[in-house]
């Protein structure tokens, strides 16, 4: 009897890391969307609930980012993400979101604060 010599399928996980680094932006300096006012998402990116949140309020800011590094494409990130906004609320934005997602951005930018893990309120 032989072992198969073939490596094994790539578990979910691995697949789902993949999909999402397929959408990152080139650098975090692409990121321009907007640090102030509202921001109504389009429903390809928020096709369920909620579509208009304040960038003033913690909560509606973080919600949205959640959303938007869940469901978003590589123009999204750029249209809707903030570079100082992502890196100042990443370490509590990290424990929000999947670690797939996570894997995928702190793999790519090392920039991201991945070992100041905060706590989820």
């Amino acid at each position: 009897m032989s072992v198969s010599s073939t490596s094994s399928a790539p578990s979910a996980f691995e697949l789902l890391r993949g999909q999402y680094a397929l959408r990152l932006p080139t650098s975090l300096e692409e990121l321009a969307g907007p640090a102030t006012g509202t921001l109504d998402l389009p429903l390809h990116v928020a096709w369920s609930g909620r579509r208009s949140y304040g960038l003033g309020q913690s909560r509606s800011r973080m919600s949205l980012y959640r959303t938007v590094l869940a469901e978003g494409q590589r123009q999204d990130l750029i249209a809707f993400l903030n570079r100082d906004l992502l890196i100042a609320q990443w370490p509590t934005l990290r424990t929000l979101i999947s670690r797939p997602l996570r894997d995928a951005w702190e793999n790519r930018f090392p920039e991201l604060p991945a070992n100041k893990a905060a706590t989820a309120a």
